[in-house]
Protein backbone atom coordinates (compact mmCIF):
# COMPACT_ATOMS: atom_id res chain seq x y z
CA UNK A 1 0.00 0.00 0.00
CA UNK A 2 1.13 3.20 -0.67
CA UNK A 3 1.39 6.39 1.22
CA UNK A 4 -0.62 8.19 -0.78
CA UNK A 5 -3.38 5.83 -0.05
CA UNK A 6 -2.68 5.30 3.63
CA UNK A 7 -2.97 8.96 4.27
CA UNK A 8 -6.03 9.09 1.83
CA UNK A 9 -7.83 6.30 4.00
CA UNK A 10 -6.75 8.10 7.31
CA UNK A 11 -8.65 11.03 6.43
CA UNK A 12 -11.76 9.36 5.02
CA UNK A 13 -11.81 7.71 8.43
CA UNK A 14 -11.44 10.97 10.46
CA UNK A 15 -14.46 11.92 7.70
CA UNK A 16 -16.28 9.02 8.26
CA UNK A 17 -15.87 9.51 12.34
CA UNK A 18 -17.18 13.06 12.03
CA UNK A 19 -19.63 12.81 9.54
CA UNK A 20 -20.91 9.70 12.02
CA UNK A 21 -20.87 12.14 14.76
CA UNK A 22 -22.49 14.99 12.97
CA UNK A 23 -24.81 12.18 11.55
CA UNK A 24 -25.58 11.17 15.74
CA UNK A 25 -26.28 14.59 16.81
CA UNK A 26 -28.76 15.60 14.29
CA UNK A 27 -30.29 11.99 15.02
CA UNK A 28 -30.38 12.90 18.88
CA UNK A 29 -31.30 16.63 18.59
CA UNK A 30 -34.31 15.45 15.99
CA UNK A 31 -35.70 12.83 18.37
CA UNK A 32 -35.78 15.43 21.39
CA UNK A 33 -37.36 17.76 19.16
CA UNK A 34 -40.05 15.26 18.01
CA UNK A 35 -40.26 13.91 21.98
CA UNK A 36 -41.07 17.58 22.63
CA UNK A 37 -43.54 18.31 20.26
CA UNK A 38 -45.34 15.43 20.94
CA UNK A 39 -45.61 16.23 24.70
CA UNK A 40 -46.68 19.59 23.72
CA UNK A 41 -49.26 18.14 21.11
CA UNK A 42 -50.59 15.58 23.66
CA UNK A 43 -49.87 16.11 27.09
CA UNK A 44 -49.76 19.75 26.99
CA UNK A 45 -53.67 19.74 24.71
CA UNK A 46 -55.12 17.65 27.37
CA UNK A 47 -54.29 20.23 30.07
CA UNK A 48 -54.98 23.24 28.30
CA UNK A 49 -58.31 21.65 27.69
CA UNK A 50 -58.96 20.41 31.18
CA UNK A 51 -58.15 24.08 31.92
CA UNK A 52 -60.90 24.84 29.74
CA UNK A 53 -63.37 22.58 30.77
CA UNK A 54 -62.53 24.27 34.42
CA UNK A 55 -63.56 27.49 33.34
CA UNK A 56 -66.91 26.47 31.56
CA UNK A 57 -67.57 24.10 34.99
CA UNK A 58 -66.71 27.82 36.82
CA UNK A 59 -69.25 30.04 34.62
CA UNK A 60 -71.82 26.44 35.33
CA UNK A 61 -71.03 26.83 39.05
CA UNK A 62 -72.26 30.36 38.61
CA UNK A 63 -75.07 29.87 36.65
CA UNK A 64 -76.23 26.18 35.92
CA UNK A 65 -77.84 26.70 32.52
CA UNK A 66 -74.85 29.15 31.05
CA UNK A 67 -74.93 28.44 27.40
CA UNK A 68 -71.23 29.46 27.63
CA UNK A 69 -70.07 27.59 30.17
CA UNK A 70 -71.98 24.43 28.67
CA UNK A 71 -70.27 25.05 25.36
CA UNK A 72 -66.98 25.40 26.71
CA UNK A 73 -67.33 22.19 28.93
CA UNK A 74 -68.53 20.11 25.75
CA UNK A 75 -65.92 21.56 23.04
CA UNK A 76 -63.25 20.89 25.55
CA UNK A 77 -64.95 17.41 26.57
CA UNK A 78 -65.16 16.53 22.55
CA UNK A 79 -61.67 17.82 21.35
CA UNK A 80 -59.94 15.63 24.55
CA UNK A 81 -61.72 12.65 23.46
CA UNK A 82 -59.89 12.79 19.97
CA UNK A 83 -56.33 13.41 22.08
CA UNK A 84 -56.35 10.40 24.64
CA UNK A 85 -52.33 9.26 25.18
CA UNK A 86 -52.57 8.04 28.30
CA UNK A 87 -53.31 4.26 29.65
CA UNK A 88 -56.75 5.05 31.88
CA UNK A 89 -57.42 8.59 30.03
CA UNK A 90 -59.78 7.01 27.75
CA UNK A 91 -61.78 5.56 30.52
CA UNK A 92 -61.41 8.81 32.56
CA UNK A 93 -63.28 10.47 29.32
CA UNK A 94 -65.91 8.16 29.29
CA UNK A 95 -66.81 8.66 33.31
CA UNK A 96 -66.58 12.70 32.19
CA UNK A 97 -69.15 12.19 29.54
CA UNK A 98 -71.14 9.88 31.76
CA UNK A 99 -71.27 12.99 34.17
CA UNK A 100 -71.52 15.27 31.73
CA UNK A 101 -74.93 13.52 30.24
CA UNK A 102 -76.44 13.14 34.20
CA UNK A 103 -75.73 17.11 34.54
CA UNK A 104 -77.86 17.93 31.75
CA UNK A 105 -80.11 15.22 32.43
CA UNK A 106 -80.91 17.24 36.21
CA UNK A 107 -80.30 20.51 34.56
CA UNK A 108 -83.91 19.95 32.53
CA UNK A 109 -85.65 18.96 35.56
CA UNK A 110 -84.40 22.00 37.40
CA UNK A 111 -82.77 24.60 35.40
CA UNK A 112 -82.21 26.85 38.96
CA UNK A 113 -80.40 24.71 41.11
CA UNK A 114 -77.11 23.40 40.53
CA UNK A 115 -77.07 19.35 39.77
CA UNK A 116 -75.25 17.23 41.76
CA UNK A 117 -73.41 16.16 38.86
CA UNK A 118 -70.73 19.28 38.45
CA UNK A 119 -68.97 18.31 41.25
CA UNK A 120 -67.97 14.77 39.92
CA UNK A 121 -67.23 16.63 36.48
CA UNK A 122 -64.79 19.05 38.41
CA UNK A 123 -63.42 16.55 40.08
CA UNK A 124 -63.16 14.22 37.31
CA UNK A 125 -61.51 17.50 35.02
CA UNK A 126 -59.10 17.83 37.18
CA UNK A 127 -57.76 14.46 38.11
CA UNK A 128 -57.88 14.19 33.77
CA UNK A 129 -55.53 17.38 34.21
CA UNK A 130 -53.13 15.75 36.59
CA UNK A 131 -52.61 12.45 34.55
CA UNK A 132 -51.20 14.52 31.69
CA UNK A 133 -49.67 16.60 33.95
CA UNK A 134 -47.91 13.62 35.07
CA UNK A 135 -47.53 11.91 31.83
CA UNK A 136 -45.85 15.20 30.79
CA UNK A 137 -43.55 15.34 33.74
CA UNK A 138 -42.73 11.89 33.00
CA UNK A 139 -41.47 12.21 29.62
CA UNK A 140 -39.84 15.67 30.16
CA UNK A 141 -37.78 13.06 32.38
CA UNK A 142 -37.80 10.61 30.22
CA UNK A 143 -36.70 12.92 27.05
CA UNK A 144 -34.15 14.63 29.96
CA UNK A 145 -32.34 11.03 30.52
CA UNK A 146 -32.31 10.63 26.49
CA UNK A 147 -30.60 13.95 26.28
CA UNK A 148 -28.56 13.11 28.62
CA UNK A 149 -27.36 9.90 26.89
CA UNK A 150 -27.10 11.23 23.66
CA UNK A 151 -24.68 13.91 25.28
CA UNK A 152 -22.38 10.76 26.85
CA UNK A 153 -22.45 9.12 23.57
CA UNK A 154 -21.68 12.36 21.47
CA UNK A 155 -18.87 13.07 24.46
CA UNK A 156 -17.59 9.85 23.82
CA UNK A 157 -18.06 9.50 20.05
CA UNK A 158 -16.04 13.31 20.31
CA UNK A 159 -12.94 11.86 22.37
CA UNK A 160 -12.54 8.91 20.10
CA UNK A 161 -12.85 11.21 17.43
CA UNK A 162 -9.81 13.24 19.09
CA UNK A 163 -8.17 10.39 20.35
CA UNK A 164 -8.42 9.03 16.28
CA UNK A 165 -7.24 13.05 15.59
CA UNK A 166 -4.33 12.65 17.55
CA UNK A 167 -3.10 9.45 16.57
CA UNK A 168 -3.00 10.34 12.79
CA UNK A 169 -1.60 13.83 13.81
CA UNK A 170 1.12 11.81 16.00
CA UNK A 171 1.40 8.92 12.96
CA UNK A 172 0.67 10.55 9.94
CA UNK A 173 3.43 13.11 10.11
CA UNK A 174 5.91 10.64 11.43
CA UNK A 175 5.64 8.41 9.51
CA UNK A 176 6.17 11.19 6.72
CA UNK A 177 9.28 11.89 8.24
CA UNK A 178 11.00 9.26 9.27
CA UNK A 179 11.99 7.99 6.02
CA UNK A 180 12.93 11.80 5.10
CA UNK A 181 15.27 10.98 8.42
CA UNK A 182 16.34 8.30 6.70
CA UNK A 183 17.27 9.64 3.66
CA UNK A 184 18.88 12.38 5.24
CA UNK A 185 21.33 10.59 7.27
CA UNK A 186 21.81 8.52 4.38
CA UNK A 187 22.41 11.98 2.06
CA UNK A 188 24.89 13.00 5.02
CA UNK A 189 26.79 9.79 4.91
CA UNK A 190 26.84 9.79 0.91
CA UNK A 191 27.98 13.59 1.37
CA UNK A 192 30.85 12.50 3.77
CA UNK A 193 31.84 10.17 0.83
CA UNK A 194 30.86 7.21 2.86
CA UNK A 195 28.63 5.23 -0.05
CA UNK A 196 27.74 2.15 2.38
CA UNK A 197 25.16 3.78 3.98
CA UNK A 198 22.33 2.24 2.23
CA UNK A 199 18.67 2.94 3.29
CA UNK A 200 17.01 -0.15 4.94
CA UNK A 201 13.71 -0.82 2.38
CA UNK A 202 10.82 -1.46 4.95
CA UNK A 203 8.00 -1.27 2.53
CA UNK A 204 6.52 -0.81 -1.01
CA UNK A 205 5.48 2.64 -1.17
CA UNK A 206 7.06 5.99 -2.48
CA UNK A 207 9.36 6.00 0.49
CA UNK A 208 10.35 2.21 -0.34
CA UNK A 209 10.68 3.09 -3.80
CA UNK A 210 12.67 6.20 -2.80
CA UNK A 211 15.12 3.97 -0.98
CA UNK A 212 15.60 1.59 -3.76
CA UNK A 213 16.64 4.27 -6.68
CA UNK A 214 18.67 6.10 -3.75
CA UNK A 215 20.32 2.47 -3.05
CA UNK A 216 21.07 1.80 -6.45
CA UNK A 217 22.62 5.51 -7.08
CA UNK A 218 24.93 4.23 -4.05
CA UNK A 219 26.29 1.15 -5.54
CA UNK A 220 26.26 3.01 -8.57
CA UNK A 221 28.28 5.68 -7.01
CA UNK A 222 30.56 3.18 -5.42
CA UNK A 223 31.67 1.44 -8.50
CA UNK A 224 31.91 4.92 -9.84
CA UNK A 225 34.03 6.05 -7.09
CA UNK A 226 36.35 2.92 -7.28
CA UNK A 227 36.76 3.11 -11.04
CA UNK A 228 37.16 7.09 -10.68
CA UNK A 229 39.62 6.65 -7.92
CA UNK A 230 42.13 3.60 -9.50
CA UNK A 231 41.93 6.36 -12.78
CA UNK A 232 43.43 9.38 -10.30
CA UNK A 233 45.71 6.77 -8.43
CA UNK A 234 47.22 6.09 -11.84
CA UNK A 235 46.89 9.18 -12.73
CA UNK A 236 48.05 10.42 -9.74
CA UNK A 237 51.51 7.83 -9.83
CA UNK A 238 52.01 8.54 -13.37
CA UNK A 239 52.21 12.53 -12.67
CA UNK A 240 54.14 11.06 -9.11
CA UNK A 241 56.56 9.07 -11.56
CA UNK A 242 57.00 12.04 -13.96
CA UNK A 243 57.64 14.32 -11.17
CA UNK A 244 60.07 11.97 -9.27
CA UNK A 245 62.09 11.40 -12.44
CA UNK A 246 63.07 14.59 -13.45
CA UNK A 247 66.59 15.47 -13.63
CA UNK A 248 65.64 19.24 -12.32
CA UNK A 249 64.50 20.22 -9.09
CA UNK A 250 60.74 21.23 -8.67
CA UNK A 251 59.16 23.09 -5.14
CA UNK A 252 55.39 24.00 -5.16
CA UNK A 253 54.41 26.49 -3.31
CA UNK A 254 50.33 27.46 -2.56
CA UNK A 255 49.07 30.85 -2.61
CA UNK A 256 50.09 31.37 1.17
CA UNK A 257 53.57 29.87 0.37
CA UNK A 258 53.17 26.86 2.17
CA UNK A 259 55.05 23.95 0.34
CA UNK A 260 52.92 21.66 -1.59
CA UNK A 261 55.60 19.53 -3.06
CA UNK A 262 59.10 19.16 -3.33
CA UNK A 263 60.25 15.94 -5.64
CA UNK A 264 63.46 14.31 -4.77
CA UNK A 265 66.00 16.19 -6.64
CA UNK A 266 64.27 19.15 -4.79
CA UNK A 267 65.01 17.58 -1.53
CA UNK A 268 68.20 16.10 -2.25
CA UNK A 269 69.69 19.63 -3.52
CA UNK A 270 68.48 21.42 0.10
CA UNK A 271 69.80 18.22 2.19
CA UNK A 272 66.03 18.23 3.48
CA UNK A 273 64.13 14.90 3.69
CA UNK A 274 60.37 15.28 2.53
CA UNK A 275 59.18 15.58 5.89
CA UNK A 276 61.22 18.54 6.33
CA UNK A 277 59.85 20.11 4.02
CA UNK A 278 55.84 19.50 2.72
CA UNK A 279 53.08 21.46 4.60
CA UNK A 280 55.53 23.42 6.25
CA UNK A 281 55.52 27.52 5.62
CA UNK A 282 58.36 29.03 3.29
CA UNK A 283 59.24 31.32 5.61
CA UNK A 284 59.78 28.73 8.35
CA UNK A 285 62.10 26.79 5.95
CA UNK A 286 63.71 29.85 4.79
CA UNK A 287 65.11 30.34 7.90
CA UNK A 288 66.96 26.36 8.26
CA UNK A 289 68.36 26.46 5.04
CA UNK A 290 70.81 28.96 2.92
CA UNK A 291 69.93 27.53 -0.24
CA UNK A 292 66.17 27.78 0.20
CA UNK A 293 66.75 31.28 1.15
CA UNK A 294 68.75 31.73 -1.99
CA UNK A 295 65.52 30.15 -4.11
CA UNK A 296 62.84 32.78 -2.62
CA UNK A 297 64.93 35.57 -2.39
CA UNK A 298 63.65 36.64 -6.11
CA UNK A 299 60.24 36.40 -5.32
CA UNK A 300 60.58 38.96 -2.41
CA UNK A 301 62.15 41.75 -5.41
CA UNK A 302 59.76 44.08 -6.51
CA UNK A 303 60.13 42.99 -10.51
CA UNK A 304 60.42 39.43 -9.75
CA UNK A 305 60.67 38.07 -13.44
CA UNK A 306 63.68 40.77 -13.62
CA UNK A 307 65.31 39.60 -10.35
CA UNK A 308 64.95 35.55 -11.66
CA UNK A 309 66.27 36.35 -15.42
CA UNK A 310 69.53 38.09 -13.36
CA UNK A 311 70.12 35.16 -11.03
CA UNK A 312 73.25 33.66 -11.62
CA UNK A 313 73.33 30.45 -12.43
CA UNK A 314 73.58 28.57 -8.74
CA UNK A 315 76.98 26.15 -8.24
CA UNK A 316 75.72 23.10 -5.78
CA UNK A 317 77.87 20.22 -4.44
CA UNK A 318 76.26 17.17 -5.79
CA UNK A 319 77.80 13.87 -5.12
CA UNK A 320 81.29 15.10 -4.69
CA UNK A 321 81.47 17.47 -7.52
CA UNK A 322 80.09 20.36 -8.86
CA UNK A 323 76.66 20.77 -10.55
CA UNK A 324 75.05 24.28 -12.05
CA UNK A 325 71.36 24.95 -11.66
CA UNK A 326 69.33 27.47 -13.27
CA UNK A 327 66.15 28.71 -11.08
CA UNK A 328 62.57 29.30 -13.12
CA UNK A 329 59.85 30.22 -11.35
CA UNK A 330 56.46 30.04 -12.86
CA UNK A 331 53.04 31.19 -11.03
CA UNK A 332 49.79 28.60 -10.91
CA UNK A 333 46.45 30.17 -11.85
CA UNK A 334 43.46 28.66 -11.62
CA UNK A 335 39.98 29.88 -13.29
CA UNK A 336 36.74 30.22 -10.68
CA UNK A 337 33.53 29.41 -12.38
CA UNK A 338 32.23 30.96 -8.63
CA UNK A 339 33.81 34.56 -9.33
CA UNK A 340 34.14 33.99 -13.00
CA UNK A 341 37.92 35.09 -12.59
CA UNK A 342 41.15 33.44 -12.71
CA UNK A 343 42.66 33.65 -9.08
CA UNK A 344 46.99 32.87 -7.95
CA UNK A 345 46.81 29.42 -6.43
CA UNK A 346 50.50 29.44 -6.21
CA UNK A 347 54.18 29.16 -7.74
CA UNK A 348 56.16 26.38 -8.76
CA UNK A 349 60.11 26.71 -8.34
CA UNK A 350 62.97 24.77 -11.20
CA UNK A 351 66.10 24.25 -9.97
CA UNK A 352 67.36 23.33 -13.95
CA UNK A 353 70.45 21.22 -14.15
CA UNK A 354 72.38 23.36 -16.66
CA UNK A 355 75.57 21.70 -15.37
CA UNK A 356 75.89 19.95 -19.47
CA UNK A 357 75.64 23.55 -21.05
CA UNK A 358 78.34 25.01 -18.48
CA UNK A 359 80.56 21.93 -19.31
CA UNK A 360 79.76 22.28 -22.98
CA UNK A 361 80.89 26.29 -22.69
CA UNK A 362 84.05 25.09 -20.74
CA UNK A 363 84.50 22.54 -23.42
CA UNK A 364 84.21 25.21 -26.13
CA UNK A 365 86.21 27.39 -24.44
CA UNK A 366 89.33 24.86 -24.55
CA UNK A 367 88.27 24.02 -27.84
CA UNK A 368 89.63 27.70 -28.84
CA UNK A 369 92.50 27.76 -26.44
CA UNK A 370 93.60 24.52 -28.56
CA UNK A 371 93.01 25.17 -31.75
CA UNK A 372 94.48 28.36 -31.02
CA UNK A 373 97.71 26.76 -29.31
CA UNK A 374 97.37 24.28 -32.44
CA UNK A 375 97.14 27.20 -35.16
CA UNK A 376 99.92 29.35 -33.26
CA UNK A 377 102.16 26.54 -32.80
CA UNK A 378 102.70 25.21 -36.63
CA UNK A 379 102.56 28.95 -37.52
CA UNK A 380 105.66 29.98 -35.11
CA UNK A 381 107.33 26.99 -36.23
CA UNK A 382 106.75 27.59 -39.81
CA UNK A 383 107.71 31.49 -39.30
CA UNK A 384 110.95 30.19 -37.40
CA UNK A 385 111.85 28.42 -40.28
CA UNK A 386 111.11 30.63 -43.52
CA UNK A 387 113.38 33.07 -41.29
CA UNK A 388 116.49 30.30 -41.21
CA UNK A 389 115.87 29.92 -45.38
CA UNK A 390 116.47 33.30 -45.17
CA UNK A 391 120.39 32.73 -44.23
CA UNK A 392 122.51 32.42 -47.95
CA UNK A 393 124.96 30.31 -46.10
CA UNK A 394 122.49 27.50 -44.46
CA UNK A 395 124.06 24.03 -46.05
CA UNK A 396 121.63 22.70 -48.44
CA UNK A 397 121.01 19.36 -46.46
CA UNK A 398 119.35 21.51 -43.57
CA UNK A 399 117.97 23.56 -45.90
CA UNK A 400 115.78 20.48 -46.96
CA UNK A 401 115.12 19.17 -43.25
CA UNK A 402 114.01 22.69 -42.72
CA UNK A 403 111.56 22.38 -45.93
CA UNK A 404 110.44 19.30 -44.66
CA UNK A 405 109.62 20.57 -41.24
CA UNK A 406 107.36 23.36 -42.89
CA UNK A 407 105.72 20.53 -44.89
CA UNK A 408 104.96 18.47 -41.67
CA UNK A 409 103.41 21.69 -40.16
CA UNK A 410 101.72 22.54 -43.40
CA UNK A 411 100.12 19.25 -43.64
CA UNK A 412 99.16 19.81 -39.47
CA UNK A 413 97.20 23.33 -40.51
CA UNK A 414 95.28 21.37 -43.59
CA UNK A 415 94.21 18.59 -40.70
CA UNK A 416 93.20 20.74 -38.40
CA UNK A 417 91.22 23.22 -41.23
CA UNK A 418 89.63 19.88 -42.52
CA UNK A 419 88.44 18.90 -39.92
CA UNK A 420 86.94 22.15 -38.70
CA UNK A 421 85.27 21.96 -41.57
CA UNK A 422 83.71 18.67 -41.31
CA UNK A 423 82.55 19.72 -38.22
CA UNK A 424 80.88 22.62 -39.98
CA UNK A 425 79.40 20.60 -42.43
CA UNK A 426 77.87 17.75 -39.41
CA UNK A 427 76.30 20.98 -37.48
CA UNK A 428 74.95 22.62 -40.71
CA UNK A 429 73.12 18.99 -41.57
CA UNK A 430 74.51 18.74 -44.59
CA UNK A 431 75.51 15.26 -43.75
CA UNK A 432 78.63 13.38 -45.51
CA UNK A 433 79.37 13.02 -49.39
CA UNK A 434 79.98 9.11 -49.90
CA UNK A 435 81.39 7.57 -52.78
CA UNK A 436 80.65 3.44 -52.05
CA UNK A 437 83.32 1.16 -54.18
CA UNK A 438 84.51 -2.04 -53.49
CA UNK A 439 87.39 -0.97 -51.63
CA UNK A 440 91.10 -3.22 -50.98
CA UNK A 441 91.76 -2.31 -47.67
CA UNK A 442 95.47 -3.22 -47.91
CA UNK A 443 95.30 -0.15 -50.29
CA UNK A 444 93.86 2.02 -47.83
CA UNK A 445 96.70 0.93 -45.13
CA UNK A 446 99.52 1.15 -47.68
CA UNK A 447 98.35 4.69 -48.37
CA UNK A 448 97.93 5.90 -45.22
CA UNK A 449 101.27 4.38 -43.81
CA UNK A 450 102.87 6.40 -46.61
CA UNK A 451 101.02 9.32 -45.38
CA UNK A 452 102.61 9.13 -41.68
CA UNK A 453 105.78 7.23 -42.14
CA UNK A 454 107.16 10.79 -41.67
CA UNK A 455 106.43 10.60 -38.01
CA UNK A 456 107.04 7.04 -37.37
CA UNK A 457 110.32 7.99 -38.11
CA UNK A 458 110.34 11.25 -35.94
CA UNK A 459 109.98 8.89 -32.68
CA UNK A 460 111.28 5.75 -34.02
CA UNK A 461 108.25 3.78 -34.16
CA UNK A 462 107.66 0.80 -36.10
CA UNK A 463 104.65 0.06 -37.66
CA UNK A 464 103.25 -3.75 -38.27
CA UNK A 465 100.94 -4.68 -40.40
CA UNK A 466 98.97 -7.92 -40.63
CA UNK A 467 96.28 -8.68 -43.46
CA UNK A 468 95.35 -12.04 -45.25
CA UNK A 469 95.68 -12.36 -48.81
CA UNK A 470 92.35 -13.72 -49.08
CA UNK A 471 90.83 -10.47 -47.68
CA UNK A 472 87.63 -9.52 -49.37
CA UNK A 473 87.13 -6.05 -50.04
CA UNK A 474 84.97 -3.81 -48.59
CA UNK A 475 81.76 -1.26 -49.30
CA UNK A 476 83.33 2.01 -48.57
CA UNK A 477 84.20 5.04 -49.59
CA UNK A 478 88.11 5.17 -50.14
CA UNK A 479 89.11 8.95 -49.26
CA UNK A 480 86.97 8.97 -46.12
CA UNK A 481 88.04 5.24 -44.89
CA UNK A 482 91.81 6.02 -45.63
CA UNK A 483 91.12 9.64 -43.57
CA UNK A 484 90.28 7.39 -40.47
CA UNK A 485 92.78 5.22 -40.30
CA UNK A 486 95.20 8.43 -40.93
CA UNK A 487 93.77 9.50 -38.25
CA UNK A 488 94.18 6.27 -35.78
CA UNK A 489 97.37 6.24 -36.73
CA UNK A 490 98.34 9.90 -35.86
CA UNK A 491 96.77 9.00 -32.33
CA UNK A 492 98.78 5.86 -31.87
CA UNK A 493 101.59 7.86 -32.51
CA UNK A 494 101.28 10.30 -30.63
CA UNK A 495 100.44 8.78 -27.48
CA UNK A 496 102.80 5.36 -28.22
CA UNK A 497 106.55 5.63 -26.15
CA UNK A 498 108.97 6.14 -28.86
CA UNK A 499 110.54 2.95 -30.25
CA UNK A 500 107.47 0.94 -29.75
CA UNK A 501 105.46 -0.27 -32.21
CA UNK A 502 102.38 0.42 -33.67
CA UNK A 503 99.67 -2.99 -35.51
CA UNK A 504 97.55 -2.83 -38.04
CA UNK A 505 95.57 -5.93 -38.68
CA UNK A 506 92.08 -7.09 -40.81
CA UNK A 507 89.98 -10.08 -40.28
CA UNK A 508 86.87 -11.27 -41.34
CA UNK A 509 84.09 -10.70 -39.04
CA UNK A 510 80.75 -12.10 -40.18
CA UNK A 511 79.22 -10.28 -43.29
CA UNK A 512 81.91 -7.21 -42.11
CA UNK A 513 85.86 -6.51 -42.35
CA UNK A 514 86.80 -5.62 -38.72
CA UNK A 515 89.93 -3.30 -39.17
CA UNK A 516 92.36 -2.88 -35.43
CA UNK A 517 95.06 -0.68 -34.62
CA UNK A 518 96.76 -1.42 -31.72
CA UNK A 519 99.39 0.76 -29.91
CA UNK A 520 101.32 0.36 -26.44
CA UNK A 521 100.67 4.03 -25.25
CA UNK A 522 99.36 4.85 -21.72
CA UNK A 523 95.41 3.30 -22.34
CA UNK A 524 92.40 4.63 -21.81
CA UNK A 525 89.75 4.19 -18.78
CA UNK A 526 86.67 2.16 -18.94
CA UNK A 527 84.81 5.21 -18.09
CA UNK A 528 86.00 7.53 -20.76
CA UNK A 529 85.57 5.06 -23.95
CA UNK A 530 82.65 6.81 -25.00
CA UNK A 531 83.52 10.10 -23.81
CA UNK A 532 86.49 10.23 -26.67
CA UNK A 533 84.34 10.24 -28.78
CA UNK A 534 82.38 13.03 -28.19
CA UNK A 535 83.27 16.11 -29.51
CA UNK A 536 85.66 18.36 -28.10
CA UNK A 537 86.81 15.81 -25.52
CA UNK A 538 90.33 15.70 -24.21
CA UNK A 539 91.97 13.15 -21.79
CA UNK A 540 95.30 14.19 -20.93
CA UNK A 541 98.04 11.83 -20.26
CA UNK A 542 100.62 11.16 -17.66
CA UNK A 543 103.12 13.61 -19.53
CA UNK A 544 100.27 16.20 -19.68
CA UNK A 545 99.90 16.11 -23.70
CA UNK A 546 96.45 17.31 -24.04
CA UNK A 547 96.30 15.62 -27.85
CA UNK A 548 94.33 18.02 -30.54
CA UNK A 549 91.41 19.58 -31.06
CA UNK A 550 89.56 16.84 -29.49
CA UNK A 551 86.98 16.23 -33.30
CA UNK A 552 89.41 13.23 -35.02
CA UNK A 553 87.79 10.68 -33.06
CA UNK A 554 84.35 12.22 -33.66
CA UNK A 555 84.32 13.12 -37.21
CA UNK A 556 85.87 8.95 -37.38
CA UNK A 557 82.80 7.28 -36.08
CA UNK A 558 80.58 9.69 -38.12
CA UNK A 559 82.48 8.80 -41.47
CA UNK A 560 81.91 5.15 -40.10
CA UNK A 561 78.99 5.09 -38.93
CA UNK A 562 77.61 6.33 -42.22
CA UNK A 563 79.04 3.56 -43.80
CA UNK A 564 77.34 1.34 -41.86
CA UNK A 565 79.82 0.21 -39.85
CA UNK A 566 80.58 0.70 -35.90
CA UNK A 567 83.81 2.55 -34.41
CA UNK A 568 85.38 1.44 -30.81
CA UNK A 569 87.71 1.51 -28.41
CA UNK A 570 89.13 -1.45 -26.40
CA UNK A 571 91.60 -0.57 -23.73
CA UNK A 572 92.84 -0.21 -19.90
CA UNK A 573 95.20 1.64 -17.99
CA UNK A 574 98.24 0.75 -18.51
CA UNK A 575 98.03 -1.66 -21.33
CA UNK A 576 97.66 0.29 -24.22
CA UNK A 577 94.70 0.83 -26.63
CA UNK A 578 93.11 -0.85 -29.65
CA UNK A 579 90.85 0.99 -31.99
CA UNK A 580 88.94 -1.42 -34.48
CA UNK A 581 86.27 -0.62 -37.08
CA UNK A 582 84.15 -2.49 -39.28
CA UNK A 583 82.83 -2.08 -42.75
CA UNK A 584 80.36 -3.93 -44.78
CA UNK A 585 81.80 -6.55 -47.20
CA UNK A 586 81.18 -5.60 -50.92
CA UNK A 587 78.29 -7.56 -52.49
Amino acid sequence: MTLKTKITLGFLAMLLLLLSIGGYAFYTVRQLDLSSRNILKANFYSIELGQQMLRGLDALGQAPASPAGMRQLSQGLTREAGNITEPGERELVDSLTQSLAAYNQALSRNSQALPAAWQPLRGQTLRMMAMNTAALTRKNDLADQHAERANRNLILFITLAVLLGLGFVASVPEAAVQPLRKLNAALAHATARNFAATIPQESQDEFGQVAQSFNRMLSELREFRSSTAAELITARNRAASIVNTLDEGILVLDESRHVLLANPVMCELLGLPPAKLVGRPAATVRLENDLFQTLLRPLDAPQREQAVAEMPVLTIAQRGEEAFYRLAVQDLVSFNEATDKTEFVGQVLTLRNVSDFKKLDQVKSNFLATVSHELKTPLSSINLSLKVLQKDNLPATERQDITVGIQRETQRLQRLVSELLDVSRLDSGQGIQLNFAPTQLADVVRFAEATVQAQLAHKQLTLQTDLPADLPPARADVEKTTWVLINLLANAIRYSPAGEGIGVRAVVAGKFVQVTVQDQGPGIAAEHHDRIFQRFAQLPDKAGYTGGSGLGLSIAREFITTQGGRLWVESELGSGSAFHFTLPVAG
